[in-house]
């Protein structure tokens, strides 16, 4: 019920601005949130790198219904990964992109403006030497984002995909998506969810999680593996070994902010692992979603907040 509730406030205008008015959040956001500008994205894959790991940057911004504002976000894409490359980090830090921030929510030609401004990031990264994720939002939005994506790798085989393993639909994508070339994150799922196209519990995502790991393990592309449970990663890592990958074969993913002492374990023992970090002005939604995550975040939250009241 918490994790509806927080899900439901995520997309509350009015919780919303309480939230973003009170002085004593921003404290507890910069626990998730890298910061705001370009300069803070790189500045944490710097530090992020000379530990080991490596970096996928979201600009952050959802839902856009303006096409100023999709223009706005391309442009800020372009910046971080120009910056990037002049400062020798692009061979380490990749970005991921949310399609409705770039258009894909326009009333008229909403997918036709995503899948172009998706293309002129993915000419800037390709020009930086780099590469681009197409993040996964609520289940509504999946044919459109593997329709682009299927666009996109025409010219791009590198971009990534993300499935969703609460999504009842996403083994039978993986094995779709578990070819040669083809790069896909796997993660449990952040969106509030119908019973008809979701699975409701926990066991019932663990269980279409570790499916959808076979399938990825056991295909020909490159599985990034976006978990913090120690179970799964344990499975993730058991599973590579049986299909006979490589530590370069695979990766996993884990959040800023989220278990730091176990994702530098992870890449102290050679595991190739990788960062998502956010950053921007628009952290509201992506802020609340990390709280339904884990109760232990809320937990965290409050804390904080009472501990500066």
């Amino acid at each position: 019920m918490l994790r509806t509730a927080l899900l439901a406030a995520s997309r509350a205008p009015r919780v919303r601005q309480a939230v973003e008015a009170n002085p004593l959040t921003r404290t507890v956001v910069d626990r998730y949130v890298a910061g705001t500008t370009p300069q803070d994205a790189v500045a944490a894959t710097r530090e992020l790198a000379a530990a080991g790991m490596h970096v996928t940057l979201d600009h952050l911004g959802e839902d856009t219904t303006d096409l100023a504002q999709a223009a706005r976000t391309v442009a800020a894409y372009r910046t971080v990964l120009g910056e990037l490359a002049e400062a020798g980090l692009a061979g380490r830090a990749e970005v991921s992109v949310k399609l409705s921030a770039v258009g894909q929510f326009l009333p008229a030609d909403g997918e036709k403006i995503a899948l172009d401004n998706a293309r002129e990031i993915c000419e800037a990264a390709a020009a930086a030497g780099t590469t681009v994720t197409l993040d996964m939002e609520d289940h509504t939005t999946t044919d459109s984002t593997l329709d682009i994506l299927r666009e996109l790798r025409v010219d791009f085989p590198w971009v990534g995909a993300v499935l969703q393993a609460y999504l009842r639909r996403t083994e039978q994508d993986c094995r779709e998506l578990a070819h040669a070339g083809s790069r896909v994150r796997l993660c449990k799922g952040a969106y509030a969810e119908p019973e008809s196209a979701a699975y409701q519990s926990k066991s019932e995502v663990d269980r279409s999680y570790v499916r959808c790991l076979r399938a990825l393990m056991g295909g020909e592309g490159y599985p990034m593996v976006a978990t913090h449970d120690p179970r799964m990663v344990a499975i993730a890592a058991d599973l590579a070994e049986r299909a006979g990958r490589g530590p370069d074969s695979y990766e996993f993913q884990m959040l800023y902010g989220i278990r730091p002492a176990e994702q530098q374990r992870l890449a102290a023992e050679g595991r190739r692992l990788r960062v998502y970090v956010a950053y921007g002005d628009e952290w509201y939604g992506y802020f609340m979603r990390r709280l339904a995550e884990r109760p232990a975040n809320v937990a965290f939250f409050a804390r904080s907040l009472l501990g500066k009241g």
